[in-house]
């Protein structure tokens, strides 16, 4: 489709600000003038910029933008001057600093607003405004009788402040089934009351929005499929006041109440739901962060909130505001999956640790930078299979990082409950919130070497006067190239027969392996950093060595002649038995007798968690 108007193309100076490593336009660049006129650039990377009194001269623009370099305008300003014509155009590229690459702006109006004005082809069919929705709060979304469907909290709507507190909705084409392909955009259709017109799909009764979560697709026993989710009512400031469960209406493209919950009940659907296999048993696991809450992964069991089980070491009969850790014979937290009982997230572990309950060593769910060694204090995100990968992947939210809520992080582990240790930041935000942060697994490409995720940016929450036009309060997506070798994190290496492995998951039949000890971590692939460490049978026994033997390496380490060293990292040390001359290789000396130091073979991750 084809949008323009042929004063301003003709009048206005065209910039594209471009990805210098992907040549791809960059949506969310601000160009301010010296005299604080500022523009940003459109989900295609452009700007129509036409400013009387500053056309057909060379004119400065300070540039800025989350996760790019900005220029050196030289005298400490950070910008670029372009020779400003009528009808002229420029190109300026950006160094990317974050990991993943901004792609465009799936909600909100004048996603393509500096594009329609330059009369270019845009992907979109509503590329200025859809369904009157010019911002979206927090996304829910899911594939339900072959689309996708999405639901986001309170939108904004033209024409009023307060908009919509119940529940908007669309659905889009699958990219196979002839919707838009993940790196070009999402074309929504909107659930309208009328023509232009977004509606609620969640007015429930009683004051205040309405909030879902939890949002799941299980079929009956019929094999038809039926769509759940959890809802909250909320009242000022942020309490929630009621609780309960809807069932999406395919009929009337409205959820319609199904049960209301006991504001006690310490388990119910929450978070973005990923279904798995354990022990032959299908179940929704949720996420929040970490996946500590399950159900089996029927319809009858998902209404039933006596079917929850939480993956915890608290004691039955323990409450949140009376937690009693449950542990073995010799005083270690004991972690089972338990019904009835509060799940210990995230931040329930940093409140047991400041408490002296649970130290740092007992806790499974601890997030490491792998870069600083800091604990990354983790707050909500999504956990799913990758299939490149073969194992679990999580795009994570930070509280507290260089900004309050602007940080995502992605990190790996071969198991469902972890441990999930070391992670990379991805994404970052000056001074600016990003939350609520979603995979898209339904939209990864290439087998899974390509994901895609989306979060909430909003000034809200950030401290920041400074609201970016169009952009705040909408949903934007960001793409991850899992190739990218600062993605290589270490992964927990087994002992098994007293030789060393990592996890193949393609080995279980189970998407949720039983857990096994992990010695300590290393890389499973190569990086320009790394050295290959291979295996030698010696005598039946496994003898790690650094020379390059007809296999495939065990791991990949830090060589031990590294400096500086890398944060977290460890000598792996040679001990060897003299009276039968069995090799180990370990971080700490061996518990049995006999054992001599022999030498250092590498650096590799400490383990730091109990299994």
């Amino acid at each position: 489709m084809v949008w323009s108007s042929a004063a301003v193309a003709a009048d206005a100076f065209r910039i594209t600000v471009v990805d210098q490593d992907t040549g791809r336009g960059i949506p969310m660049v601000e160009f301010r003038t010296v005299s604080n006129v500022a523009y940003v650039s459109d989900s295609a990377g452009v700007v129509a910029f036409h400013e009387p009194g500053l056309m057909d001269r060379r004119t400065f623009f300070h540039v800025s933008s989350h996760g790019y370099e900005s220029p050196n305008g030289g005298f400490g300003s950070r910008g670029h001057a372009f020779d400003v014509t009528s009808g002229g155009q420029a190109v300026l590229k950006l160094k990317r600093i974050n990991i993943a690459e901004r792609l465009y702006r799936i909600t909100g109006g004048g996603i393509y607003h500096d594009s329609v004005l330059l009369g270019d082809r845009v992907p979109l069919a509503a590329p200025v405004l859809n369904a009157g929705v010019l911002g979206s709060d927090s996304v829910e979304n899911a594939v339900f009788n072959g689309r996708i469907h999405w639901f986001w909290g309170d939108t904004n709507l033209p024409q009023h402040p307060l908009g919509i507190f119940d529940v908007p909705g669309a659905t889009s084409e699958l990219p196979q089934n002839g919707g838009l392909q993940a790196d070009v955009g999402v074309d929504l259709r909107y659930f309208e009351k009328s023509p232009g017109v977004a509606r609620a799909t969640a007015d429930l009764p009683g004051s205040g929005p309405t909030w879902i979560s939890g949002l799941t697709v299980l079929p009956d026993e019929s094999g038809r499929e039926r769509m759940f989710a959890s809802y909250a009512k909320i009242k000022p400031p942020l309490e929630t006041y009621e609780r309960g469960m809807v069932e999406f209406d395919v009929a009337t493209e409205q959820f319609r109440h199904v049960q209301t919950f006991p504001l006690s009940a310490p388990l119910y659907p929450t978070g973005h739901p990923v279904i798995a296999t354990d022990n032959g048993q299908s179940y929704v696991y949720f996420p929040t962060p970490f996946p500590v809450v399950r159900v089996p992964a029927t319809v009858t069991a998902f209404q039933d909130l006596s079917q929850y089980e939480a993956f915890t070491c608290l004691q039955p009969g323990s409450t949140i505001d009376n937690p009693i850790i449950d542990r073995d014979a010799v005083g270690v937290p004991r972690y089972e999956w338990k019904k009835g009982v509060p799940a210990v997230n995230r931040e329930f572990q940093k409140r047991l640790e400041r408490s002296g309950q649970l130290p740092a060593i007992d806790q499974p769910f601890r997030l490491i930078d792998v870069q600083s060694g800091r604990v990354v204090r983790c707050h909500g995100g999504s956990v799913y299979w990758n299939e490149y990968r073969r194992r679990w992947v999580t795009i994570m939210l930070e509280l507290g990082g260089t900004s309050l809520l602007g940080e995502i992080w992605y990190a790996e582990a071969d198991n469902l409950l972890g441990p999930w240790q070391y992670a990379r930041k991805v994404v970052t935000h000056n001074d600016y919130s990003f939350y609520n942060p979603k995979q898209h697994p339904m939209l990864d490409e290439a087998g899974g070497r390509r994901i895609y995720f989306e979060g909430t940016y909003t000034h809200t929450f950030s401290g920041t006067k400074h609201q970016t036009p169009r952009y705040d309060y909408n949903q934007i997506m960001y793409r991850l190239d899992l190739t990218d070798e600062r993605l290589a994190l270490p992964v927990p290496v087994y002992r098994s027969d007293n030789a060393l492995s990592t996890l193949n998951a393609a080995d279980s039949d189970d998407q949720v392996p039983q857990r096994k000890q992990v010695d300590f971590y290393a890389l499973d692939r190569k990086t320009v950093a790394t050295i290959p460490v291979y295996s030698q049978n010696v005598d039946g026994h496994q003898r790690l060595t650094l020379a390059a033997t007809d296999g495939q390496p065990v791991f990949f380490a830090l060589p031990m002649n590294d400096s500086p060293l890398v944060a977290g990292t460890v000598p792996l040390l040679e001990y060897q038995n003299s009276a039968t001359g069995i090799r180990e290789y370990r971080t700490t000396p061996p518990s049995e007798p006999g054992f001599e130091e022999v030498r250092a073979v590498c650096r590799v991750w400490s383990a730091g968690v109990r299994p």
